[in-house]
């Protein structure tokens, strides 16, 4: 009888919050997902980084095509690694790309650096610490330059409440360039109250702001992620096909009056009277 071999476990470590991460194949998509206590958080496809699998990053990446020319490097801000995917992108997208990214966990850096290390020569640097105490000790030269800063922090399936307010997008909008861009995944569930509050506070900074996700979850009809996308200078109106035909589909862009009756109603978070990003329940990552 044949030997049924045995596969290794999974790459594993504890986190300060007693959660636990992991890095697992993808059963789906090829490549690996980061999981911390069972929610997906990342993808990565070593053999081609262009592969953005999950479809908020997708939509990230999207807009991230649209900035500046073709190729041309960029200065971004990332508060929130994960395993990386984004900066991975623009890497493999835009060579000589100068890169910060903020990530609260020295022991989830770690897994990721050790097991879904990043090519080497790229201008990646990685500080460890809360993304607001970082932000305000990030490089003054910093301050006006960033091409794009991108808000994706998650403490398990939350973000957590000071990561969700108008003196933290204030403080992360200080150093974007005067036409660069934010953006910010936002999770939320039926209903949207999360969302439409985080799209206002986006608004009370940023001027100029436009939303996407897929069509259901914009509606408020089931759990997903939303993208906003937001800053000082106009949004070129060329963008929105464009965005609306890279997908996933169905794909859905909101702006304009269309924003405006998404936020009415909704409270400005200020740090005062914050609240964490609603907790899905586990049966959103059964696939």
């Amino acid at each position: 009888m044949a030997r049924v071999r045995d596969e290794p476990a999974p790459p594993t470590v504890r986190l300060s919050d007693g959660t636990t991460a992991r890095i697992v194949r993808s059963a789906f998509a090829g490549g690996w997902e980061l999981d911390v206590d069972g929610t997906p958080q990342s993808h990565v496809d070593l053999d081609d980084p262009t592969h953005l699998h999950f479809e908020y990053v997708a939509r990230m990446g999207a807009v991230i095509d649209r900035l500046r020319m073709p190729g041309q490097p960029l200065t971004a801000i990332h508060l929130g690694a994960g395993a990386l995917t984004i900066p991975r992108y623009i890497e493999a997208t835009r060579p000589g790309s100068r890169q910060q990214v903020v990530e609260l966990e020295p022991a989830l850096w770690d897994l990721v650096r050790e097991n879904l290390p990043l090519p080497r020569g790229g201008s990646v640097r990685v500080r460890i610490g809360d993304a607001r105490q970082i932000l305000a000790r990030l490089p003054s030269g910093l301050v006006g330059a960033a091409d794009l800063v991108v808000s994706d922090v998650y403490s398990g399936a939350q973000t957590p409440a000071h990561l969700t307010t108008v003196e933290f997008f204030a403080e992360a909008a200080r150093f974007l360039a005067p036409d660069g861009v934010l953006l910010v995944n936002v999770a939320d569930g039926a209903g949207l109250a999360f969302a439409r509050r985080e799209v206002a506070t986006v608004r009370a900074v940023l001027e100029h702001v436009i939303v996407l996700a897929e069509v259901q979850t914009l509606k408020g009809r089931r759990f997903g992620n939303l993208v906003i996308a937001a800053s000082r200078a106009p949004l070129p109106t060329q963008w929105l096909p464009r965005l609306m035909a890279a997908g996933p589909h169905p794909a859905k862009v909101a702006e304009g009056r269309e924003l405006d009756d998404f936020v009415r109603g909704a409270r400005v978070a200020t740090d005062a009277d914050a609240t964490p990003s609603p907790k899905p329940s586990a049966s959103v990552f059964t696939r």
